[in-house]
């Protein structure tokens, strides 16, 4: 830990079922991106016999400034922000927020016009594959750690040519491969790592990265990696990065940010004034191609990804200034629909039949998966800064990222 790092954590003692918690495996970690699965669901959330007024705020930890989401892995959190020109990856003990070990390296970064707005990052969430942690930063350097001690085991340093507004993706495992989209708009390439040694396994150059985050699904009996691109949504095998599909998917400020979700093996897709779509990869005679099975432009999302429960896809979308909707995942039919200027971002998260709703105020919305209207069930306030990073929700604990912190919540 270096000397000049002083990290301010308050009250360090978990009680009840979050203290039990601590000690399980498995169901409780959120181990990457939108969780476990990659599709937004918490970590064996249960919900209260009676929510309390107020969450209670067990510690909080200055991480650094950035997007990332927190994840869990049994007693850790990892962590990775920015401190001055340093980025920095953190992991610190779930029940009391102490600093196990930190590994920073210089990621000074220049914002240029169409990032100001944003901050210096980092936006993309580590993954914790295999005892090993990756990091995406934001000028697109790769980096590996052993998750025990913090050990670099690999790094690859930042292409020539970064993305227009820098690095967003956060990385997916498979079969022993990590895989990152790399590079600028017009040189960077999709590629799988050794996960173990850093070397390269595949990679595929036909698109520059977007923002959104990969899915690894299999269609028709092939595993692939479906994607969106700066100008595309790609489907390339898993094995060796060939392209098996794509369709064009250009939204109007290039700034694909939203995860694929894969129902079956249908994708459904949106994007900034692009409306909803779902589609379906198929191979005809041996080549591959996609239907559109049905389209909306009722609700559109510009970096808010939505979640699927017992066929309805729930999420914000950005038109009247930010809209909660439903949508019926099977036909495309808008459900609801509230009436607008809820908050500019939400990072939704869904659990059993309940939606946590956090948006970018820090204003914390728990509402019901319902198909018929907007149903609350209580709201908190749990940062007096900006959230644009996902939570992290495992059994009764919420671990949010404000601007510069991770406070860890709870519900008591």
């Amino acid at each position: 830990m270096k000397s000049g790092y002083v990290a301010w954590v308050t009250a360090a003692v978990l009680i009840g079922s979050a203290g039990d918690a601590l000690g399980q495996g498995g169901p409780l970690d959120y181990p990457q991106w939108r969780g476990a699965n990659r599709d937004g669901a918490a970590a064996a959330f249960t919900e209260p016999a009676a929510w309390p007024t107020q969450l209670t705020r067990q510690w909080q930890v200055e991480t650094g400034r950035g997007y990332a989401t927190p994840i869990l892995v049994g007693d850790r959190v990892y962590t990775f922000g920015r401190l001055d020109t340093e980025e920095v990856v953190m992991a610190l003990d779930a029940a009391s927020g102490a600093v196990i070990w930190r590994s920073g390296y210089d990621g000074t970064y220049r914002n240029n016009a169409g990032t100001q707005s944003h901050g210096p990052g980092p936006k993309s969430t580590p993954l914790f594959y295999d005892g090993k942690l990756y990091t995406l930063g934001i000028n697109g350097v790769v980096s590996a750690f052993d998750a025990a001690d913090g050990e670099l085991l690999w790094r690859k340093p930042a292409q020539a040519v970064e993305p227009l507004y820098a690095t967003a993706f956060s990385p997916v495992a498979d079969n022993g491969h990590v895989i990152f989209h790399v590079g600028g708009h017009d040189d960077g390439a999709l590629t799988a790592f050794d996960a173990d040694t850093g070397s390269v396994v595949w990679s595929w150059e036909g698109d520059g990265p977007g923002y959104a985050s990969p899915m690894v699904a299999v269609i028709d009996g092939v595993r692939q990696i479906v994607t969106v691109t700066q100008e595309h949504i790609v489907g390339v095998a898993a094995d060796d990065g060939a392209l098996l599909w794509e369709r064009p998917f250009v939204s109007r400020s290039t700034n694909n940010s939203i995860t694929p979700i894969i129902d079956g093996e249908d994708v459904i897709v949106t994007g900034h004034d692009l409306g909803v779509a779902r589609f379906r990869p198929t191979r005809l005679g041996g080549r591959w191609t996609t239907e559109t099975v049905w389209e909306t432009d009722e609700v559109s999302m510009f970096m808010s990804t939505p979640v699927l429960a017992d066929g309805t896809l729930f999420g914000m979308s950005h038109l009247r200034a930010g809209q909660f909707f439903a949508l019926d995942a099977g036909s495309g039919e808008t459900l609801w629909r509230t009436e607008g200027r809820e908050a500019t971002n939400s990072a939704v998260v869904r659990a059993g039949d309940l939606l946590f709703l956090l948006n970018n105020d820090g204003d914390l919305i728990v509402a019901r998966s319902n198909r018929t209207s907007f149903t609350q069930v209580t709201r908190y306030e749990v940062s007096d800064s900006t959230t644009w990073a996902q939570p992290t929700i495992s059994g009764n604990r919420l671990f949010i990222k404000d601007e510069s912190n991770v406070t860890l919540w709870t519900v008591d």
